[in-house]
């Protein structure tokens, strides 16, 4: 007898596993069925965010911060350590962990919400009569199990980008998973591609001791933030933390000789340049997880892309059948899948009672980003480049962390706060930051946005004393040009 479920959900990460959890509170008799693996060989929910992405990369930024504090700015405090040193194994441990902790809670957080949770790579089946639930073939250790719904949730997400001149193996040449469950500290690091893996990666290794090179083909620095913040973003990488960064390249080949990779390119102005690593990061972006999903067989749309197609409400071409997270368009971010793992699920629940409403999109315009480096760079809504290629006309305010209290207390004064406005009507356009602990500050921005605030109206909120967010407020007031403390 096949198993029937109100909603199957197919992927086990951020988008998938809170949208089962969703579904299940609503009273929707839910399963989720994810493939992923740790080391261990065992089942691992999370998918890449809690496994090899978001929270285990945090986890060796957040050590690697401590270690290069101690190192080099404690002294400036008073505080004098003698005989420091690393012991990246016990680092490695921590952050594994971590990692365990949190997939290990989600399996406890199906559990109480009575989420079925199954093993296996998920397939669509053909279903003969539009009318019929849908099927979803599991195959686990090459056994074979069906399994039929009457709404699907895809949240398959990403896998790394390949490059077709290296092979990755995680023993030399890395991809994200590779790249945290180094041993020992590489004393050559290269890293082709400066995103937002890339930036992570380098600086965990940097201050760690690794000599780091990246290499960009792209002949802007992080072009997708905004212009100013790359500028003082690159300066803070190259100066301060010492990162090689090289733009505008061509790679030509690359090769490994025992335990050297030599990378060759070609600079911008076609010179050939060699470089030796000892270990090389491939950091080159994410293409949506949809192969072997089975789509040819139900007749579900997938652009040349690899994305699903759906519209504002997360809905495929097929009746009852959803995508969410990486596989569909927008930021792959795992917050965003989340939300829209929630809104699918609402949807889901209310679509028997008519309730479809905009509260059921999520807006991709006020989704934040964040990139966990140090400084922190974050941003939400659109930047001067975008507004004036719109023809948009903007006031811009802007105010140094130098000249906030709190900053300066912190020993972290690099970066400042950026608030875009409408010339108009002051309506809240965008809003980006480099600077200390932004990753934090920036939800009071999308806030604002969310409710289209105007810049006065963060003008005019009282902000505690001293605190960073006191930065936010004094851009605010600098659209107007009424900054108090520059």
């Amino acid at each position: 007898m096949i198993e029937s479920y109100d909603v199957v959900v197919i992927g086990g990460g951020p988008g998938g596993y809170v949208a089962a959890i969703r579904c299940a509170q609503l009273g929707l008799n839910t399963a989720c069925i994810d493939e992923w693996k740790n080391s261990q060989g065992k089942a691992s929910l999370g998918g890449t965010c809690l496994n090899v992405g978001c929270i285990p990369s945090k986890a060796l930024l957040e050590s690697s911060e401590n270690y290069e504090r101690v190192a080099h700015k404690y002294s400036e405090h008073g505080i004098k350590v003698d005989g420091l040193s690393v012991d990246i194994p016990t680092m490695i441990s921590r952050k594994d962990k971590i990692v365990m902790a949190f997939t290990s809670g989600i399996a406890m957080l199906f559990k109480k919400n009575k989420v079925s949770s199954i093993h296996g790579k998920a397939t669509l089946v053909k279903n003969k009569n539009g009318n019929e639930p849908w099927k979803v073939n599991i195959n686990n250790d090459n056994k074979d199990e069906t399994i039929e719904a009457r709404h699907i949730i895809i949240a398959t997400g990403s896998t790394p980008r390949q490059l077709s001149l290296a092979a990755v193996d995680n023993e030399l040449i890395l991809d994200n998973e590779g790249a945290l469950a180094l041993a020992e500290v590489p004393k050559r690091l290269g890293i082709i591609g400066a995103g937002v893996i890339g930036l992570e990666m380098a600086s965990v290794w940097r201050r760690l001791g690794s000599e780091v090179t990246i290499l960009e083909a792209l002949p802007e620095f992080l072009s997708v933030a905004d212009e100013q913040v790359a500028k003082e973003a690159q300066k803070v990488f190259t100066k301060q933390l010492g990162i090689n960064i090289f733009l505008g390249i061509q790679l030509t080949e690359i090769k490994t000789i025992k335990k050297t990779i030599t990378v060759k390119y070609q600079d911008p102005q076609a010179k050939e340049q060699t470089l030796e690593v000892d270990k090389l990061i491939v950091s080159i972006g994410r293409v949506p997880n949809t192969a072997d999903l089975g789509a040819e067989n139900v007749g579900l749309k997938i652009d040349d892309g690899g994305r699903i197609e759906v519209d504002s409400y997360c809905r495929t071409n097929l009746q009852n059948v959803y995508a969410v997270g990486d596989v569909v368009r927008g930021p792959m971010l795992a917050h965003k899948a989340s939300e829209e793992g929630v809104a699918v699920a609402e949807l889901i629940a209310k679509v028997a009672e008519q309730q479809i409403s905009e509260l059921t999109k999520v807006n991709l315009d006020t989704i934040p980003w964040v990139i966990y480096t140090s400084p922190e760079i974050a941003w939400v809504g659109k930047t001067e480049k975008e507004l004036k290629a719109a023809g948009r006309k903007y006031k811009s305010g802007q105010f140094p962390f130098m000249a906030n209290g709190r900053a300066r207390a912190l020993g972290e004064t690099s970066g400042f706060v950026k608030v875009l406005a409408d010339a108009n009507t002051d309506r809240i356009l965008g809003v980006h930051m480099i600077g200390p602990y932004v990753s934090e500050m920036i939800s009071e921005a999308v806030v604002a946005m969310e409710f289209s605030a105007s810049s006065e109206d963060i003008a005019r909120i009282v902000h505690a004393h001293p605190s960073l967010s006191e930065a936010l407020h004094e851009a605010a007031l600098g659209v107007d040009g009424r900054s108090l403390h520059i």
